[in-house]
């Protein structure tokens, strides 16, 4: 026995309280330790560093719509039709992703009212299997624009992204375009479409329908691109500057349109809402 546990027998110390393991959250940019209560109430924004926290689809609907709203139904697609197996088959990967996330996929859909103004929202959930765009994400995000189209509103779609899931191969690469001929219609009913880019946003959703908006809002510090930073220095055989494919970096090249504070960005859509939206029948 160690001096240190003689004394420590000695002094009239009780037992160490136990405490849940969750009580207290690390930010990743400033390593603070933050109280799980204060960080959730602040929007899962670091209130040391303001950090944006990755949050899931129900949170992210919640904050950014008015009570009572309608979740859209999921869609029913094929799955693993490729019958993809690497280190484990695609079927229990959809089970372990299930398991632990409340939606059946990376996609999901509500409509309600922003602040008094009327939307689909559709959210990708990174904690899906990274959010990759698989045929019911594809489904679940062109329901969506349908269901904005049946009801003369306004298309938010909320991306969080790897890019196309690998497992289903060229399927995965269809959704692009089909989301981009639901995004068409929506134009040319003089709907507006609506991207709020959050971390991370890459591959082939940054390809397609997350930079086919009328208007691209990002939050800070997300990290949006297409191919990774390092596979872009390794093609061109250059140093890339810094903070480059991050939301200040792209918003100060003209890539989005503004930086928007979590805190923010309920109002800063309804306001956008409120312009862009087609006039209401008298």
């Amino acid at each position: 026995m160690s001096w240190l546990e003689r004394v420590r027998e000695r002094l009239p110390f009780g037992n160490k309280r136990e405490s849940p393991d969750n009580l207290w959250i690390k930010c990743p940019r400033c390593q603070e330790m933050v109280f799980r209560t204060e960080y959730e109430e602040n929007l899962s924004v670091c209130p040391r560093c303001e950090h944006h926290g990755r949050i899931g689809a129900d949170t992210r609907l919640q904050q950014l719509l008015d009570q009572g709203f309608e979740l859209l139904p999921a869609p029913k697609v094929t799955e693993d039709p490729l019958r993809f197996r690497d280190s484990k088959r695609y079927t229990d990967r959809l089970k372990a992703a299930r398991a632990s996330n409340p939606h059946a996929d990376a996609f999901t859909a509500a409509i309600g009212t922003i602040e008094g103004q009327r939307a689909v929202v559709g959210v990708q959930d990174f904690m899906f299997m990274g959010g990759s765009m698989g045929m019911a994400v594809g489904d679940a995000f062109c329901n969506a624009a349908q269901r904005a189209l049946d009801e003369r509103c306004a298309f938010v779609c909320v991306t969080a992204a790897g890019g196309a899931r690998m497992q289903e191969g060229i399927l995965s690469l269809m959704q692009m375009p089909r989301a981009t001929v639901m995004l068409r219609r929506l134009k040319e009913a003089g709907l507006p479409y609506i991207v709020v880019l959050t971390d991370p946003t890459t591959g082939g959703v940054t390809a397609s329908y997350a930079m086919l908006g009328d208007v691209h809002i990002a939050e800070p510090g997300a990290l949006i691109g297409f191919a990774g930073q390092r596979v872009i220095q390794e093609t061109i055989r250059e140093q890339l500057p810094e903070g480059f494919q991050r939301a200040e970096y792209l918003h100060k090249h003209g890539m989005v349109d503004m930086v928007v504070n979590r805190h923010e960005l309920r109002a800063t859509l309804a306001q956008l809402l409120e312009y862009l939206s087609p006039a209401k029948a008298a």
